[in-house]
């Protein structure tokens, strides 16, 4: 009888498996419906043979659990925000490596040191639902969703939370003439927002854009165009009069790595002229000098719109983020 007891303890004290460890590779943050990594994860299986499960977390909603899994990592790759990805090269919770091609891409793009790489870029503006708007006209400001036409029907994701919602806070920011030192232009904006029935999701809303749940989105061009030249509908994209910024985001490795060696496989392919292409595909703007198709560049607004989107130092950024996330907290939400 001890001898059974025994033995059923010491299986009670095994811990529990991970199904997610029967992928190849974990990535956190590497949704479907984002920059179209459903492209992605198919081209990865296909050259590496590698199954990565769909992961539809956020920036900081994965940084926020791979702190968490610290002691006993899960993911072995993760995709950020970069402004998430300074922040989790702060927590230790990463580990450098430089993918072939690394010292092709431009140093802004990537940390010195290989704790993260940029893999592609996008600008912020308005993913527009025309259909849902009412017969309303697509704004073309950033003032104009502080107009009473359009209550209810705006959406941003929240700058708390999602790497998207912060950028949203510093491109209305600079194009209302604030700077990493005042963001008050911004806090009086979305507190006019929130006034005007806004919508503030924590997670990737592209469905709920392209079903009319969401009429007007801040989004990249390359979801916009996405949903434009994919989806039925009419959608446009809208780079504000008052102008936007341009974000990268990047690809980093866990810190202990439970697949390390095919998780630096995924990272080099991803950064390879094939990777890098079907980014392009994806209407993304490629770090490495991998020019857009033809076909697709000329789905893009044209150069003189592109010509408001400006890069700011996302260094500088982050070091303010969490000061302009609890005002935004405190005076907005």
């Amino acid at each position: 009888m001890r001898k059974i007891v025994f033995a059923l303890l010491f299986v009670f004290a095994l811990p529990a498996a991970n199904p997610a460890r029967a992928a190849d590779v974990i990535c956190y943050n590497c949704p479907p419906q984002w920059a179209d990594w459903a492209s992605m994860l198919k081209a990865i299986k296909a050259e590496l043979g590698y199954d990565i499960p769909h992961d539809n977390k956020n920036s900081g909603q994965s940084l926020a659990q791979i702190i968490a899994e610290k002691n006993n990592p899960v993911a072995d790759i993760a995709y950020f925000g970069v402004d998430v990805g300074i922040k989790a090269k702060a927590e230790g919770v990463l580990q450098p490596y430089k993918p072939k091609g690394w010292d092709q891409v431009p140093a802004s793009l990537k940390d010195p040191e290989g704790y993260w790489t940029a893999t592609h870029f996008g600008t912020l503006g308005l993913f527009v639902n025309k259909d849902a708007l009412g017969g309303k006209p697509v704004p073309a400001c950033w003032k104009d969703l502080l107009k009473p036409e359009y209550r209810g029907m705006v959406g941003y994701l929240d700058p708390s939370s999602a790497s998207v919602g912060y950028v949203g806070v510093v491109a209305v920011n600079q194009g209302l003439g604030g700077s990493d030192k005042d963001f008050t232009p911004a806090i009086e904006y979305f507190k006019g927002l929130a006034k005007n029935d806004v919508i503030v999701p924590k997670q990737t809303s592209y469905a709920r854009v392209v079903s009319g749940e969401i009429p007007i989105l801040f989004d990249y061009d390359f979801n916009a165009y996405r949903g434009k030249y994919s989806e039925k509908g009419n959608f446009e994209f809208v780079i504000p009069c008052e102008g936007t910024v341009t974000f990268p985001y990047v690809m980093t490795l866990v810190n202990k790595a439970p697949d390390k060696e095919k998780a630096e496989k995924v990272l080099d392919f991803i950064l390879s002229d094939k990777g890098q292409a079907i980014w392009t595909n994806a209407y993304l703007h490629p770090v490495r000098d991998v020019p857009l198709p033809e076909a697709v560049q000329k789905k893009f607004l044209p150069a003189s719109e592109y010509s408001r989107a400006k890069s700011v130092d996302w260094g500088a950024m982050a070091k303010v983020q969490k000061a302009v996330v609890d005002r935004y907290l405190a005076e907005v939400r």
